[in-house]
Parts: C-alpha cells; sequence; structure tokens
C-alpha cells in the first residue's frame, strides 16, 4: 500500500533541498554576511575557517536568509562542536586565492586540487585514522595538503603536511641585456644584480617567483622550470615544525607521483594518529623523494 504521509514528507524533503541548494548557487561568494557575524568567525582557527564559513553561509540559505548573522554563527558553531567527528573527512586541500585572479601567480594549474583531492579520497583516509586514534576523531588528524601559486604563500604550505608553493626558475639567455634594470627593480629579494653585460643571479636568494622574467623587456631572462616547490612535514600544535623542502622545482606530475610516495610512507609508518611531520622525524625523508 502507498503510504500518502511518506510520499507527501519525502516531497516536502525534496522541495526543501532543492530551493536550499538553488539559493546556494544564486548566492555563491556573494551572500552578505554583518560585521557582527565576520568578527565572530575570524575567531575560528584559520585551518577550518574556510570550511565554518561555507557550513554558516549554508545555515543561514536553508533558514531562508540573503545575509548571514551572527545567530547563523552560533547555531552552526553549536552544531559543528558537537559533532565534529562527521565533519572529519581524514583530509583537507588547501588553496590560495589562483583561478580568482591573483597577479602573483607563478603558476597556472587550476586542476591540480581536484587531481590532488581525488588521489586524497582514494585512500580511505578517515577510515585509516579511525584505526589509528584513540578516541573520537578531530579535525586536526586529517591530512592536509597546502597550495600556494606562488612564494607568498597565502595559503600557509609551511604548515602542512605536503606544502606545494608554486615556482619559476629564471634562466639567462643569449638575448642580450640591455642594462636597463627592471629585473633589478622587480626582484623583493635582492637576487639580481648588472655586473657587465649580463644579469647575475644570487641562487641562495631567488626563491623562483617568476617575476623577474615576465620584467625583462630583452627576454634576456627566460624561464628554466616551472612546477612546484613541495615542503613537507609542516604542523603546528603543541610542538610546532616548518615543512622541510625537497630540493628542486617539481611538474604536476612529479608533484602527484611525491605526494603519493608521502601517502605511502605516512600509511605505512603512522602511530596513533601522528602527524606526517612527527613520522618523519622518527624516519627520515629517503623514502619520498623521486
Amino acid at each position: 500500500m502507498v503510504n500518502v504521509q511518506e510520499i507527501s514528507s519525502s516531497y516536502f524533503f525534496y522541495s526543501q533541498l532543492t530551493t536550499y541548494n538553488s539559493r546556494l548557487t544564486l548566492l555563491g561568494d556573494f551572500m552578505n554576511w554583518t560585521r557582527e557575524a565576520e568578527e565572530a568567525v575570524s575567531k575560528v582557527p584559520f585551518f577550518v575557517r574556510k570550511r565554518v564559513r561555507k557550513r554558516v553561509e549554508e545555515e543561514a540559505a536553508l533558514a531562508g536568509a540573503g545575509e548571514v548573522t551572527l545567530d547563523h554563527v552560533k547555531t552552526c558553531q553549536q552544531r559543528f562542536l558537537n559533532r565534529m567527528e562527521e565533519e572529519v573527512k581524514g583530509f583537507q586541500v588547501e588553496t590560495c586565492f589562483g583561478p580568482s585572479g591573483c597577479p602573483n601567480r607563478a603558476v597556472a594549474h587550476d586542476d591540480l586540487p581536484r587531481k590532488i583531492e581525488d588521489l586524497l579520497s582514494r585512500r580511505n583516509l578517515r577510515s585509516f585514522l579511525a584505526e589509528k586514534v584513540t578516541g573520537p576523531l578531530k579535525l586536526h588528524h586529517e591530512f592536509r595538503v597546502s597550495i600556494s601559486d606562488c612564494p607568498n604563500a597565502c595559503s600557509r604550505p609551511q604548515i602542512a603536511d605536503i606544502g606545494l608553493i608554486g615556482a619559476r626558475r629564471p634562466n639567462i639567455s643569449e638575448e642580450p641585456c640591455t642594462q636597463c634594470g627592471a629585473c633589478v627593480e622587480t626582484c623583493r629579494e635582492g637576487a639580481i644584480l648588472l655586473a657587465g653585460k649580463w644579469p647575475v643571479i644570487d641562487w641562495q636568494k631567488c626563491v623562483s617567483c617568476g617575476q623577474c622574467i615576465a620584467a625583462c623587456p630583452t627576454r634576456t631572462l627566460q624561464e628554466e622550470k616551472s612546477g612546484f616547490r613541495i615542503q613537507v612535514g609542516g604542523k603546528l600544535g603543541r610542538h610546532p615544525r616548518l615543512a622541510e623542502e625537497l630540493p628542486g622545482i617539481y611538474s604536476p606530475e612529479e608533484t602527484l607521483e611525491i605526494l603519493g610516495r608521502c601517502l605511502d610512507h605516512y600509511q605505512k609508518q603512522c602511530r596513533h594518529g601522528e602527524r606526517f611531520g612527527e613520522v618523519l622525524d622518527r624516519t627520515g625523508m629517503k623514502e619520498i623523494s623521486l
């Protein structure tokens, strides 16, 4: 027999869900926040702030509001704290401005975050952590990958398990230099000098931002290699640890291969849900380099 009440309830839920998703699509990044709501969310730890903002906007949209208020923040906060374990998916992938038009981008590989998400998803890290961690899972247990498209490192790759920093390494070509000084003026690191007929690069200072390449009008400075600098083992907490950088600049394909090696090593050696940096302190890094 057809249960009319169940059909009615299902239809109501579907209708609400459709309206909710439509509102999120329409609002996108344009939902307004009150000053009080913004101040409240600014106090949330930065490594979950983006996720919390999304949840708060979903809360406001579901309530039919066109603006996020402090009440929405408080409601979402209680739900978030009481049900944190449900929020844990085992990993996080953070990015900087990137596709939104950051003028400092050294590289543009907009599909890399999706590929990294796919790679991490296949590892079933939530189940892995549930077996390793004693007690409930927390967000700080998640394996974090942070991607920054330039050395400004807005997404804080230095304190993630894996940090990627976009890089363009310059090379001095055979094209004549006019000694215009554009490269010297552009370099914020003071890594370029004009000596004789050619620029001289101090590689100890160069961070491979690529700005000098773009500034050079004669193409005396050209790109030698572009890709990502890779940093591993960063974390905060009681015993903070800055990530260590692997030597070289890696293509997106090489970057994914190294990430796979890091995950292999992490899942093989991790004890009690410890962070990747703690694993590397015990084991060293010889197994993760190409």
